[in-house]
Formats: C-alpha cells, structure tokens, sequence
C-alpha cells in the first residue's frame, strides 16, 4: 500500500496541485463560513456536512474528470484469441493519442473476465477479473495511433470470457 501511493504522489502533475490545493482551500471556506454564522444551527451544520461531503468527493471526481480530458485516448480492441497448443490468450488493440499533449508513457491492461447471457452477472463478474496483464508503451506523440499485443499467459480458462482494455497515460 506504501508503495502505491508513493508510485501515485510520483505521478501526480501541477494541475493535480492546483486542483487539491483549490479543493482544501474551498473546504477551508465553508468550514470558516460556518463557524460565523453559528448562530443559525440548520444553515451551519448544512456547511459542515456540505464541506466534508466535498472533501470527499471533490478530489476524486476532479483528478478523474481533469485526467480523462487533459490525457484523452481512444483505445480500440482489434481481436482477441485463446491460443490453442499453449495456455495463453493474445489481445490486439490500438491506442490513439487524441489529446494535446505528448504521452511519455501508458500502462495498458487486459482485464479479462468471466462471459455469461445474464448482464447483472456479468457486472459482477467484472469486480473480480480471472486474470489481468499489462504493458508499458512509451512516447506516444499528439496524433499518433500504436498497435499493440498483449499476451496473457498462464491462461487456463476454458469457457468463454470478456476482455476490456483500459488505459493510464502521462
């Protein structure tokens, strides 16, 4: 757990700082706003919850929102294929860089889950994958689409499964 939030304060870019910074500051105000006007008890503890509520929310929804427009991609699955003489499945897809900004790198992952006729159990299936493999592509330039392959192995699932493709660039 150490480890990943080390990896993720690593990763984190000036908007990031701005962004928390603004969100603390805002927290902040309502917290101060509050306590003036204490007085009035329903419209106090209304500022409190509501600046807790979006202390809580706010960063999350913001780095969400702010990285999926400042590192927008388009990730497209090409085809997928359970290898036969070997235990192992391959994934084809393509990346493309739609953004306005130079990725310096992208950790792809194949998350590959159970398939059923029934949708509700297929959303369930998707909280608890069979098997997830990734790869590193680096310095995908502004406009630039990259093929890429990846293997998944050791894959012993017999039945028929998902794959979905997912994305993390900086």
């Amino acid at each position: 757990m150490k480890h990943k939030f080390i990896v993720f304060m690593d990763s984190l870019i000036s908007y990031d700082y701005i962004l928390f910074g603004s969100i603390f500051l805002i927290f902040f105000i309502l917290v101060v706003l509050a306590l003036v006007l204490r007085k009035k008890i329903g419209l106090s503890i209304f500022l409190i919850l509501l600046a807790f509520v979006f202390l809580l929310v706010a960063p999350i929804a913001g780095y969400t929102k702010m990285h999926n427009t400042i590192f927008k991609k388009e990730l497209t699955l090409v085809s997928q294929k359970k290898l036969q003489f070997t235990q192992a499945a391959v994934v084809f897809g393509t990346l493309k860089n739609v953004s306005k900004k130079d990725f310096q790198s992208c950790l792809i992952t194949a998350i590959v889950t159970k398939k059923s006729t029934n949708k509700y159990k297929n959303y369930i299936y998707g909280f608890k994958p069979i098997k997830k493999m990734s790869i590193i592509e680096e310095d995908i330039i502004m406009g630039n689409e990259i093929e890429f392959k990846i293997i998944v192995d050791p894959f012993t699932y017999q039945k028929d499964f998902n794959i979905k493709l997912e994305a993390d660039c900086r």
